[in-house]
């Protein structure tokens, strides 16, 4: 898989998830079999910048290559100066926003919005290409299929990107009114990829091995990207490599090596965070992992009024132990059960 000059390991991705995807949780999935990782998305506005927030976003210490960076905005201007930004911090690939289905973004016309003004897009999009241009930085974009069943506008967009410079494409198998309800559809996809020269990455529901291969048949995408199924399940990525190389599930992993994971992802995450903002986001990061297992609803109950970081650690240690008494593997689980769900609409 290539993305101008960048050689990737595989064509297996994770999607950039505001709150949830920062360097910890990137890095883990790289170590699970994810061949790249964009980062949580950055605000094109100057004035935030220096934020807290923004600089957690923005960093990338002891990160894997390409660094792959998404800015989002609504001004031209604004986001070709956060591209040169994010590049002079170590940013090798610029990613920009159009897919992004949050009403706080969608209100101001940014993300997924963006596909109701097409110049507007198409002004971004090269603004953003000509600023990247010098520094040899490659620009990819994310989008839906539309605004709405019937603005599915993405096949016409990604085309005019294409010719303005864009090298490869994501595409959500969803419009923005459709936010993350009903399933995604991969006609859409397919179309694109079939106009286009440049790599399309299908994107949207592929919360399995077998999912995923059958999403890469229908489409013909050249890689995919795994969003909200692999909260609490970054060895989804191992799966589907698995699977697509020899047509076999993998066994689930040991206990023994989702707790090590677990407590891994903790202590990274509360040192990026800081103990207090890092306790409290770990929770929802401890929810995804427990779906679905014994005795996680009254876990959960417990571990969400802890509010030091040993503590927390302590206490999943604790937990996944006593998992092993019962578990060698990881029991199966239905993916995507309502609690994760759940989750995620409250984290988004």
């Amino acid at each position: 898989m290539q993305i101008a000059q960048f050689t990737l390991p595989n064509q297996l991705f994770v999607a950039p998830m505001a709150g949830v995807t920062d360097r910890p949780f990137r890095q883990l999935c790289r170590r699970f079999g994810a061949g790249y990782a964009v980062s949580e998305m950055v605000t094109s506005r100057k004035d935030l910048w220096k934020s807290l927030k923004t600089s957690r976003r923005a960093n990338h210490e002891g990160e894997p290559g390409p660094i792959a960076v998404q800015i989002a905005g609504v001004d031209p201007q604004e986001m070709a100066d956060a591209a040169r930004y994010n590049i002079d911090r170590g940013a090798q690939i610029i990613d920009i926003n159009m897919g992004c289905p949050a009403k706080k973004v969608c209100n101001k016309w940014a993300g997924s919005a963006l596909m109701q003004n097409q110049p507007l897009a198409m002004q971004i999009i090269e603004a953003v290409v000509q600023a990247c241009a010098p520094q040899q930085v490659p620009v990819t974009l994310k989008m839906r299929t539309g605004w709405a069943a019937d603005q599915r506008n993405a096949p016409q967009l990604a085309r005019q990107a294409e010719q303005a410079g864009i090298a490869m494409l994501t595409v959500h198998g969803r419009t923005r009114e459709q936010g993350y309800k009903g399933a995604a559809e991969y006609e859409t996809i397919a179309e694109i990829k079939a106009g286009l020269g440049i790599p399309v990455v299908a994107n949207g529901d592929i919360d399995s091995p077998e999912k995923a291969a059958a999403v890469l048949a229908q489409t013909g995408a050249d890689a995919l990207m795994v969003g909200r199924a692999a909260m609490g399940r970054p060895w989804l990525f191992r799966e589907i490599a698995h699977y697509l190389a020899t047509g076999e599930p993998l066994a689930p992993p040991r206990v023994a090596e989702v707790r090590e994971a677990l407590l891994q992802h903790l202590q990274d995450h509360h040192a990026l965070h800081g103990e207090f903002s890092g306790v409290r986001s770990a929770r929802k990061h401890i929810g995804w992992y427990l779906a679905g297992l014994p005795g996680a609803a009254e876990f959960r109950q417990q571990i969400n009024q802890v509010e030091e970081a040993q503590l927390q650690s302590e206490l999943v240690d604790g937990y996944f132990r006593t998992l092993e008494q019962s578990h060698d593997y990881l029991p199966d689980i239905q993916p995507g059960v309502d609690l994760t769900a759940e989750n995620w609409r409250q984290a988004a």
